[in-house]
């Protein structure tokens, strides 16, 4: 049977996706320019949000396996950056919807109360995808939950609460399904299961540790001044800076019974970022930068968002009741995931003065 010839407008359904801009009204005719803008942005957005989550699925999946496929990791780290550019895309919208006057934009905000982008669902599975705990969440307003406030207005389940439900039991996250991977990493040839694997670790993190406090007393020989207050100021901050190190890397945040796991996940982290030139740890830390930059991107979305609605309505309260622009700038502080990975950009040292490498085969190419 034969195909009828493809059309461009068929196959991106035109005519249907050019008819979604009338708003309430149903009649983008009768609305003006600065409100079709406002709806086409806020589309497109959500497309956008589409692409994230299928990128998220994606690269989540593929670190979800036991092993991970090292043939696979070029994909995950391409995964990565086009999530991070998916994030600057819908950031660069905002230079859009700052050409709106505080007064133009104040001739049609009353037909969205009480709707908020807070009732985003796909944003929303962007965030659980990524991994941000339900605790992290700052509250909208009066609810107790942030699903409540994707409930209809009488109370009962809409598509956008079902959607964020569903993703809620699609486990696991993308930061569980990366610690699972980076928890299996061998440390100095040793990896979960060989005979002493807990001691080895241990031992790497010591040298390492070590390793960060003579660095910081070297440090210290340069930056001293003359003024002995200033020495005393200098000594205290970078020895609190290898304290700090030490119980990072030896997980004393966490209950005792979680710092074994804990432990050996951020020794990982070390590891990879500091003898990246092993050939089976270059594109692992490639995975790493490529985490931070997608995490940087989602920061940068949310302050950016924050300053765009400062700049178009101030600081009144958002249409869904929030507190608007605080509310904004609070989740660009606390919606971090990946907090561990940034974490060890404090510890690392010159590759002068690294502990040596033991089994550097183990990190060597496989034949075949």
């Amino acid at each position: 049977m034969s195909r009828k010839p493809t059309a461009y407008w068929d196959y991106l359904k035109l005519e249907e996706l050019l008819g979604l801009q009338g708003g309430l009204e149903g009649d983008d005719d009768a609305l003006v320019n600065d409100e079709v803008m406002f709806i086409v942005v806020h589309q497109i957005d959500e497309l956008w949000f589409k692409l994230m989550i299928r990128e998220l699925v994606s690269v989540r999946d593929l670190f979800a396996q036991d092993p991970v496929p090292e043939s696979s990791l070029g994909s995950a780290v391409r995964g990565l950056r086009r999530l991070g550019l998916l994030f600057r895309k819908v950031a660069d919208h905002f230079d859009l919807m700052e050409t709106m006057t505080t007064r133009d934009y104040l001739s049609f905000r009353d037909k969205l109360s009480p709707a908020s982008g807070f009732q985003s669902a796909q944003l929303r599975e962007v965030e659980i995808l990524m991994g941000l705990d339900a605790g992290s969440r700052i509250p909208l307003g009066y609810e107790g939950s942030y699903l409540e406030a994707l409930r209809e207005a009488d109370g009962s389940e809409s598509p956008a609460y079902r959607r964020v439900v569903r993703r809620i039991d699609d486990r696991p996250s993308l930061r569980d399904a990366l610690r699972a991977w980076l928890y299996r990493t061998p440390i100095q040839g040793s990896r979960p299961g060989d005979p002493g694997d807990a001691e080895t670790v241990r031992r790497f993190v010591e040298a390492y540790v070590a390793a960060h406090r003579s660095e910081q007393e070297e440090a210290l020989k340069l930056r001293i001044g003359s003024n002995p207050r200033d020495r005393e100021r200098i000594e205290k901050r970078l020895a609190d800076e290898t304290e700090s190190a030490c119980a990072f890397l030896m997980a004393l945040d966490h209950p005792e019974e979680e710092r074994p796991v804990a432990m050996r996940v951020r020794a990982a982290l070390v590891f990879i970022e500091s003898y990246r030139e092993l050939p089976l740890l270059t594109w692992p830390r490639e995975i790493l930068d490529a985490v931070v930059a997608l995490e940087q991107a989602s920061l940068v979305f949310r302050q950016r968002h924050a300053r765009m609605v400062e700049r178009v309505i101030g600081r009144r309260t958002g249409t869904g009741g929030s507190a608007g622009v605080d509310y904004l700038d609070q989740t660009a502080l606390a919606y971090r995931v990946f907090r561990d990975v940034w974490a060890v950009r404090t510890l690392l040292v010159r590759k002068e003065a690294l502990p040596p490498v033991d089994e550097a085969e183990v990190y060597g190419f496989v034949a075949g």
